[in-house]
C-alpha cells in the first residue's frame, strides 16, 4: 500500500521521532503548520491503513509506526520499478542517466552506492 504525499510527510516525521503525540508531529512539520484536527485525521487514516498504532493516555494518543522507513522504502521502490520500468533496475538507471546527462564517472559512483546498499 502506498502513502499519499501528505501521509508520507507525516510518516517521515513519525519515523524520525520514533513515537509521538499529534502536537509533536505538528511541531516538526514545515510552515505553514496544519491544524491539529487535520493531522489527527491523517493519523486515523494511517492507523486504518496499518502504518501506525497508538497507546492511549487518558484522552490523548501516542502514535508509533508499525512499518519501518526501510520496509516502506523497499516496497515503494519495488512498486516504482514495476510500474514505470517493467521491474528493470537497468531501465531505471538508463532513464536517469539520459534525463540527468550523467557521465561515466557519475554512473560508476551510482552503481557503487547501489552495490553497497545491497550488501
Amino acid at each position: 500500500m502506498q502513502l499519499t504525499k501528505a501521509e508520507e510527510q507525516i510518516m517521515q516525521v513519525l519515523w524520525d521521532l520514533g513515537k509521538g503525540f499529534v502536537k509533536d508531529i505538528i511541531e516538526k512539520l514545515p510552515e505553514p503548520k496544519p491544524a491539529y484536527n487535520t493531522v489527527g485525521t491523517f493519523m486515523k487514516i494511517l492507523k486504518e491503513k496499518g502504518f501506525v498504532d497508538y497507546n492511549v493516555y487518558g484522552n490523548t494518543y501516542e502514535y508509533f509506526p508499525l512499518i519501518s522507513k526501510s520496509e516502506y522504502s523497499n516496497s515503494f521502490l519495488k512498486n516504482f520499478l514495476s510500474g514505470y520500468f517493467g521491474g528493470s533496475f537497468e531501465k531505471m538507471v538508463s532513464f536517469f542517466v539520459k534525463q540527468n546527462d550523467m557521465d561515466l564517472k557519475d554512473v560508476e559512483e551510482l552503481m557503487k552506492h547501489v552495490k553497497k546498499d545491497l550488501e
